[in-house]
């Protein structure tokens, strides 16, 4: 978590000194990633970086659907053990509450800039500390419950070493996932006044924020290791390792659902947007794509309906939780995305966008350096991308 967390702090730096064009005092600003993927490196470029881009936030649609719905069950299964008993069954799905997930985001998509609402980010912010803090503590407590550091240097057993290599790789995506702060980075920059310079600005917050994150990661992950050993769950809050107190841990999964309500709109409204960009380029005088109609509901104010952008926004929400109905492994769903998406993004393109900003030339000591740096997160993403596929597979297949 500390190297992943090193690797960002570095990715974003470079991010930041790439916000101006051609260098970082000129008064070309540079507004998005994809922007600057152009900018600096070329169309070809960007539209290799819009594909990774694009299909990470479909994937991280899809994660939420099935942490949402993990989160849902959790309180059913929390309320149940609580009565019940920890030893009954209490077994509930997920499908039911992955496609009422799905209704809520269909619904959400068609709201006018519902991702730009300023409360929304007040709200997840609040969401995501309250369940950070609660995951926190039931770990130390549990700790302190059992009187002693459960778990092992050495990490999970296994049988064999290939299943402790698949475990290791896999794991490696996971961590990645936790991390894709690079890909907003100009975005964030580009609300900045100066001076002092956006740059400066954005490190010391980007330190901050990663600082911050790490923090809770390293508490949640060790104290829950420490706490349950080889049986910590994949997600300590609906993976019941804490039965009690039972109110609490309602309190915190309804707060990763709300948390992630927002979240999933935060992440399909690019993809909205560029999809809807597109249609209106390629099709300008189709009223099916550029016509809006009034409808009025009873005790509900007017709004304007767009017939694409209803069916395409339907069918994407549709999309992505039929595909977290056919593969809902929380773990290995997030390996698979963060590793696929971690050198491409997060590496490769700010390390040659900083290149051409700098105009580093070929086998001078930082170039080295930085493609040294390259080649190594590279293989990560490699060895990740196979652990969390062949997790996939072996978890679709038992």
């Amino acid at each position: 978590m500390i190297v992943f967390a090193s690797v960002t702090i570095l990715s974003t730096n470079l991010l930041s000194d790439c916000y101006r064009y051609p260098e970082s005092n000129s008064p070309m600003r540079v507004g998005s990633y994809l922007e600057a993927v152009k900018v600096y490196l070329g169309e070809k470029s960007q539209t290799v970086c819009a594909i990774f881009a694009q299909e990470s936030l479909y994937g991280t649609g899809i994660a939420y659907v099935i942490t949402a719905a993990g989160s849902v069950k959790a309180i059913q299964r929390s309320n149940c053990y609580h009565k019940e008993g920890h030893e009954a069954s209490c077994e509930y799905g997920t499908s039911l509450y992955m496609l009422l997930f799905g209704l809520v985001q269909i619904v959400a998509s068609q709201i006018p800039d519902f991702h730009n609402m300023e409360w929304l980010s007040v709200i997840a912010a609040i969401m995501s500390f309250a369940y950070s803090f609660i995951g926190l503590g039931l770990g130390f407590a549990k700790v302190i419950e059992n009187g002693k550091i459960q778990g092992s240097l050495t990490g999970v057993r296994t049988s064999n070493v290939a299943d402790k290599l698949w475990l290791s790789f896999q794991a490696l995506g996971d961590i990645a996932f936790a991390y894709p702060y690079s890909i907003i980075v100009l975005e964030v920059q580009d609300t900045l006044k100066s001076p002092p310079p956006e740059n400066q600005t954005m490190k010391k917050a980007s330190m901050i924020a990663i600082f911050v994150t790490t923090f809770f990661y390293l508490c949640c992950g060790c104290f829950g290791y420490a706490a349950f050993g080889d049986d910590t769950p994949g997600n300590l809050l609906t993976g019941f390792g804490f039965y009690e107190p039972y109110w609490l841990i309602d309190f915190a999964n309804a707060c990763i659902v709300l948390h992630l309500v927002g979240g999933y709109q935060v992440y399909s409204q690019p993809v909205f947007a560029v999809a809807e960009r597109w249609s209106t380029k390629k099709y300008p005088s189709s009223g099916l794509v550029n016509n809006f109609y009034t409808i009025k509901v009873p005790l509900l104010p007017r709004f304007q309906v767009n017939p694409f952008r209803l069916c395409f926004r339907t069918v994407y929400v549709v999309s992505t939780t039929a595909i977290a109905m056919i593969f809902p492994y929380f773990n290995q769903v997030l390996g698979v995305l963060g590793a696929l998406n971690f050198w491409p993004l997060t590496i490769y393109f700010p390390v040659e966008m900083y290149f051409v900003q700098k105009k580093i030339g070929a086998w001078t000591k930082t170039w080295v350096v930085l493609r040294t740096f390259s080649l190594a997160c590279f293989l990560v993403t490699v060895v990740g991308v196979i652990g969390s596929v062949e997790g996939l597979i072996s978890a679709k297949l038992s």
